[in-house]
């Protein structure tokens, strides 16, 4: 809610003559909470005026802003360097990361931010990760629903292997010129395992 300066002045003076946030919120019409704002604005800054804006203003108008919204809401794939130039054509000069910061704020994100790199770069990336697979299902808690006395029941009983059943680490890659092959690892995915075992199985394929 926009209160007038006036208002807030009148506000003012009758604190200045003696009166409680009760009074002065009787006599203004205001709520005690807004009344208190107000006398804590003019006690920290001596004025109850309207303060210049902290920061640089923004480059991005609010029609240029529009323009962006419609744009990706057009074509969800447009890259930031696209809107960058899209609005550059109108003599509006921003930053990508500024596009992408004003969209973040009106709710537009894209998960994906290196869709915008260059193709190039794809082509030189290797993904790489890890994996334990448990030889006897996955290893978690499961529940059943049952009735008191009958947990024990046939129906209700899960089977399992003792100790677990065991487990294979493996880990494997993939990039622009197809999947490498998978490497078991026996122990623990370390730094040294890492740089040793599973980047020469890769290398082949993954580079």
């Amino acid at each position: 809610m926009v209160i007038a300066v006036a208002l807030q002045k009148k506000v003012i003076e009758i604190y200045q003559s003696g009166k409680g946030y009760k009074a002065i919120s009787k006599a203004s019409g205001l709520q005690q909470n807004t009344v208190r704002a107000i006398i804590h604005k003019w006690q920290n800054h001596g004025t109850v005026e309207n303060l210049p804006r902290s920061g640089r203003p923004t480059k991005i108008t609010p029609k240029a802003q529009r323009r962006l919204i419609q744009e990706v809401t057009k074509n969800p794939t447009t890259t930031s360097k696209e809107l960058q130039a899209s609005l550059a054509s109108v003599k509006v000069s921003v930053h990508d990361s500024t596009i992408r910061k004003r969209l973040g704020k009106n709710g537009l994100r894209k998960p994906l931010k290196q869709l915008d790199d260059p193709q190039d770069f794809w082509e030189n990336t290797r993904w790489t990760d890890e994996t334990k697979v448990e030889l006897f299902g996955r290893c978690v808690f499961h529940y059943v629903w049952c009735k008191s006395n009958t947990a024990f029941q046939k129906k209700n009983i899960i089977p399992t292997v003792k100790y677990g059943g065991g487990s294979v680490m493996v880990w494997g890659c993939f990039a622009a010129s197809g999947p490498g092959r998978l490497a078991v690892i026996n122990g623990t995915m370390n730094s040294a395992v890492y740089q040793k075992n599973p980047e020469g199985e890769c290398q082949a394929i993954c580079s």
